[in-house]
């Protein structure tokens, strides 16, 4: 029978999804989260499918699932609307993008958007040695740009002017005066001309929480006196003309369109002077920035954008084409440096939540009503009979008196601890009530506001924040958190969610809203004995699965790629399947290494048995089971499923032929701890 109290309309309202969702994500009619990779020229997954089929699989929670169609869909949608804005506009110059690798590094993710990207020419940009090495080996041909930013030695730029003999683009990006001067040395040396780029360092900044990536006293880029010195350096080797890119950055998930057009209209002047000065700047790069509204509030906070990507490439093309125009210059080449626009949509957490920490649980202590009880007792119980009668505001003021009253009196030894558990829980009962009685229109005052947030409970994850989202834990970020099923459900409970670390930071307890701030508690349901209970953290593929840290020593969780399919049950295939990190394979990362910490144990455990503490038998069981456990997933086993990460879960049927490069399923093995502790 549907419940009075919620529909699926409701569903939508409470977590927001139509709105930071953009198409990609919604529910069904049965109540659960639906997929659309393609949005609305494609077929949809259904999530909790999804995860029913990995636990059948006996691939354990906590489970990253990533959407490689939504990738490939992401790429399209940012390269056809500099497209579009481009033709509509009149533009005489092109757009190619390039990818950072820093946004996610990992492999199938950065092929999966090379392929996508390779009807536009999109390429990648690297800041380091090893970006670059990964670079250099999947960009081929002079089509695709190859942007070097970051400081560089001598080796880097070695490898980068080597990768031009090969007949790539490769364009250095100076972010120093030193650096250029390193450059024109070694290139001299290699006698290869380099393709040079020049970032600036621009007046305007950019907001909200990376403003500080440009302006005055930002990390990188040169002034504009700088910027003269590099240009008569190179004209003094006669290769000014090897200056070919212009670079700005103003920070990553700018939130406002108004800075990006401020930024683009100062760094277009600066192209134009340029080119009046005899310099053939072919390309303007506007670095990245291009924000994801992860609240679906389209605002300025810093979660979220005021503007649509169709705004974002409008507002570049225009403002460098009304500065090209003024200064009858030609229109460069536009490069963007998108990353987190691309990936955030493609990668949902999908976590399992086990418990709930809940305040003002009834005690299992007897209490006695009558007239036998300690008169602090007494005195809640009457405050509770008669608050339907009273003022809220004095009767909780009282409540918190006796309290703290309660707690002096145990502490003296005038209280027992069975009347110590009646007062915590007769007072949490207290709060309760005030909350149910305050009415939702009522204003201030605002200790009683606060009264229903101090009640909410807290929903124990298995996962970890520290590993999945740091950006949450480090920087704040709001992630868009609901439950992926049982949407059709009223969801009773207001809760934050804390993960399995010991940790007291290791809890979310900020959730989106529809306003563009963020809320206390999220709405979740009853958790039922027996039965599982699943929320999805989502846009978590920009940075997160990157930056991971070992808190606890949790690794890597499980990880499937997902391919929409009209020809598969359920519309979908998974591809690939990535193990999760071993016990043995985190404490490899603290120099613990598994052979050496087992030799140890088998040492303590013959010791043992040969002082008969212990059996053989017993021991060879120790043994064997402390083995097992360094191959086991570091997260909780919930449900009792076995502990180990199997080698290799059961393989879905092949899909058909014509999938393009996809190919058949198949088993990834697990990669290298690639984060860095914060």
């Amino acid at each position: 029978m549907p419940d009075p109290r919620w529909d699926k309309r409701k569903a939508l309202k409470t977590y927001g999804i139509r709105k930071w969702g953009i198409k990609y994500f919604d529910i069904s009619q049965n109540g659960n989260v639906v997929v659309a990779p393609l949005k609305d020229k494609g077929g949809t997954i259904d999530l909790s499918a999804v995860v029913a089929e990995a636990r059948r699989r006996e691939i354990r929670l906590p489970l990253l699932v990533r959407f490689q169609d939504i990738l490939r869909n992401r790429v399209m949608e940012v390269n056809e609307s500099f497209r579009k804005s481009i033709l509509d506009l009149g533009y005489k110059g092109r757009y190619q993008g390039v990818f950072p690798i820093k946004v996610n590094q990992l492999r199938e993710v950065v092929e999966e958007i090379l392929e996508a990207g390779e009807p536009y020419q999109f390429g990648l940009e690297a800041g380091s040695r090893s970006e670059l090495l990964a670079a250099m080996a999947l960009v081929s041909g002079p089509e695709r740009l190859i942007i070097c930013n970051g400081y560089k030695d001598p080796s880097f730029i070695r490898m980068a002017l080597s990768g031009k003999r090969l007949g790539k683009r490769v364009i250095l990006v100076v972010e120093k005066l030193s650096e250029l001067r390193e450059i024109i040395r070694v290139a001299k040396e290699m006698e290869i001309p380099p393709d040079i780029g020049v970032r600036v360092r621009l007046h305007a900044r950019g907001l909200g929480r990376w403003e500080s990536s440009s302006g005055d006293n930002a990390k990188f880029g040169l002034s504009t006196a700088e910027l003269l010195t590099a240009v008569s350096l190179l004209r003094a080797e006669k290769w000014e003309n090897c200056f070919q890119l212009l670079h700005f950055h103003i920070g990553s998930q700018v939130p406002d369109i108004r800075a990006v057009k401020r930024a683009v209209s100062e760094a277009a002047c600066v192209y134009a002077k340029l080119r009046k000065s005899g310099l053939n700047v072919a390309y303007m790069d506007a670095g990245g920035g291009l924000g994801v509204d992860y609240t679906g509030s389209r605002s300025a906070h810093r979660s979220s954008t005021n503007y649509t990507l169709d705004e974002y490439t409008n507002g570049i093309v225009y403002a460098i084409q009304e500065v090209c125009n003024a200064e009858n210059v030609p229109h460069p080449d536009i490069v963007t440096e998108s990353g987190r626009a691309i990936v955030a949509h493609h990668a949902v957490l999908v976590v399992e939540l086990f418990g709930a920490i809940e305040k003002g649980k009834l005690s299992e202590v007897a209490r006695t009503e009558g007239g036998k009880e300690h008169r602090v007792v007494a005195e809640l119980l009457d405050i509770r009979k008669n608050l339907p009668s009273i003022n809220l505001l004095e009767a909780y003021h009282d409540a918190v008196e006796l309290k703290e009253r309660a707690e002096s009196l145990f502490i003296h030894g005038y209280l027992s601890l069975e009347d110590k558990a009646t007062v915590e829980t007769l007072f949490w009962e207290i709060c309760r009530d005030v909350a149910a009685l305050r009415k939702p229109e009522d204003e201030g005052p605002e200790e009683l506001e606060k009264v229903g947030a101090n009640l909410c409970e807290q929903y124990v994850g298995n996962f970890s924040v520290f590993q999945s989202l740091l950006d949450h834990w480090a920087v704040g970020n709001l992630f868009p958190i609901m439950p992926i099923h049982r949407l059709n459900e009223f969801p009773g409970h207001a809760a934050t969610l804390v993960d399995i670390t010991c940790d007291s930071d290791g809890k979310i307890c900020q959730f989106i809203d529809d306003k563009g701030g963020g809320r206390d508690t999220l709405a979740l349901h009853d958790l039922r004995p027996g039965e599982p209970y699943y929320v999805g953290v989502f846009l978590v593929g920009a940075y997160q699965d990157i930056m991971g840290d070992l808190h606890n020593l949790f690794g890597r969780s499980n990880e499937i790629h997902c391919f929409l399919d009209a020809s598969e049950p359920g519309g979908y295939y998974i591809e690939e399947v990535i193990p999760g990190s071993t016990a043995g394979q985190v404490l490899a990362d603290v120099q613990y290494h598994q052979n050496e910490l087992e030799k140890a144990m088998k040492e303590q455990i013959e010791r043992a048995v040969k002082e008969g503490r212990l059996k053989p038998s017993e021991g060879v069981k120790l043994l064997d089971d402390y083995e097992a456990q360094m191959r086991a997933y570091t997260y909780l086993d919930i449900n009792g499923a076995q502990t180990e990460v199997p080698p290799g879960p059961p393989l879905p049927s092949a899909p058909p032929e014509g999938n393009g490069a996809h190919g058949s399923a198949k088993v990834v093995p697990p990669p290298q701890k690639v984060g860095a502790s914060v």
